[in-house]
């Protein structure tokens, strides 16, 4: 049965693309720890990061970096965050925070709560960000 994750990439369920690349994807999570929370993923269904062939893992590392650029161009953090947790979902994603505190990237936090068009308003910053720094790979949506 396919994971969530590939079921948003298929466009079974909806989701907030920032990138589209042959390997991996990157769209925001629904239940934010701050505004610009996003999470890439790969296409393939690996569930643990210690399975990803090296080369996909690097590729992964490569496209979080330049998610990660856009995120710090558009929001302004101390820093931006990188975690990979994958207990909630049995499909790699590497979670992109942008960062004021250590505790804005804890799970205890609760989630903040986005309407629909703040969710809009910032995938289509962190793609602005993308388009800025020269990224084709910026998801139209």
């Amino acid at each position: 049965m396919a994971t969530l994750f590939t079921r948003i990439i298929h466009g079974e369920i909806p989701g907030r693309f920032v990138w589209r690349d042959e390997h991996c994807v990157s769209f925001l999570t629904i239940r934010p720890l701050r505004h610009g929370h996003v999470l890439v993923v790969p296409r393939q269904e690996i569930d643990h990061w210690l399975d990803l062939p090296a080369d996909l893992a690097a590729h992964l590392m490569t496209a979080a970096q330049s998610i990660g650029k856009a995120l710090q161009r558009a929001y302004k953090p101390v820093k931006v965050g990188m975690m990979i947790v994958g207990l909630e979902v049995p499909h790699v994603h590497l979670h992109l925070v942008p960062l004021e505190k250590l505790q804005d990237i804890n799970f205890a936090n609760p989630p903040l709560a986005p309407g629909d068009g703040e969710l809009d308003r910032d995938a289509e910053t962190i793609r602005s960000a993308l388009k800025a720094l020269g990224h084709s790979q910026a998801a139209d949506r």
